[in-house]
């Protein structure tokens, strides 16, 4: 069964609709590992909507499980990532006006630059992942990086009704899962799942790490943080009926 990283963007958010210091992205995370979290995923947005470098500079000293630091691929957030060292860095596309990351990082579309990001990144002591559609082009653009993960952007799986299309979506992650594996890649997936839809893809062969954030922190405003970490935890490591 794969581990849960818990993405505490969302509890940042909060605090910044505010301009506070309260709730903290830092507690949030101490209440995640408590509830059985294997990482802690942030997103440092370029325009610093949610997570900030304070929040980043903290998490890496007090964190006791992976870090993965989820970035844009520009010199500036290069930067940041190399200062602070995460455990892991996932490159992901991002878009000013966009409400949340709408799809994948455009690997191929971009190869040579990506190539050059990867090799700072691990030079730095980082180990990189690439948030992807779960496409043979991507799969083997990411490859060829020299990036040792992918992270597959579940949202069409998520959004697809229940029935057909669904399943296909799901197929989708079961096919890229087998290649990303025989080209070398861990397999990671993230995006949209929740605690109705999350189970089918924790038992996806290979998966390595599921990155879950909004249903989560969701959850937790009835019954806690570390409540409701437990229960996707539960329902990660609970076989199929």
């Amino acid at each position: 069964m794969p581990h849960l990283g818990v993405n505490i963007d969302h509890v940042a958010t909060i605090r910044q609709a505010r301009g506070g210091v309260e709730p903290d992205p830092v507690w949030a995370a101490a209440e995640a590992e408590l509830g059985g979290a294997a990482g802690i995923t942030i997103h440092l947005r370029e325009d610093r909507r949610h997570i900030q470098d304070r929040d980043l500079e903290i998490l890496r000293q007090t964190v006791q499980v992976k870090l993965n630091l989820e970035m844009a691929v520009t010199d500036a957030m290069l930067d940041v990532a190399c200062r602070a060292g995460p455990n892991q860095a996932t490159l992901v596309p991002e878009g000013r006006q966009e409400l949340t990351t709408e799809g994948g990082l455009a690997v191929a579309a971009q190869e040579p630059r990506i190539t050059e990001a990867v090799a700072r990144l691990q030079e730095a002591g980082i180990v990189v992942s690439h948030f992807i559609d779960p496409t043979d082009t991507e799969i083997e653009a990411s490859a060829r990086t020299g990036a040792e993960a992918i992270e597959f952007h579940t949202g069409e799986y998520a959004n697809a009704p229940e029935g057909v299309e669904r399943d296909r979506q799901l197929a989708r992650i079961v096919d890229g899962a087998k290649q990303a594996q025989q080209l070398g890649l861990t397999v990671h997936a993230g995006h949209g799942l929740n605690y109705t839809n999350v189970r089918p893809v924790a038992t996806v062969g290979g998966m390595v790490e599921l990155n879950i954030g909004h249903s989560i922190i969701s959850r937790a405003v009835f019954v806690g943080l570390r409540e409701a970490v437990r229960e996707m935890v539960r329902l990660i490591e609970s076989p199929l009926a």
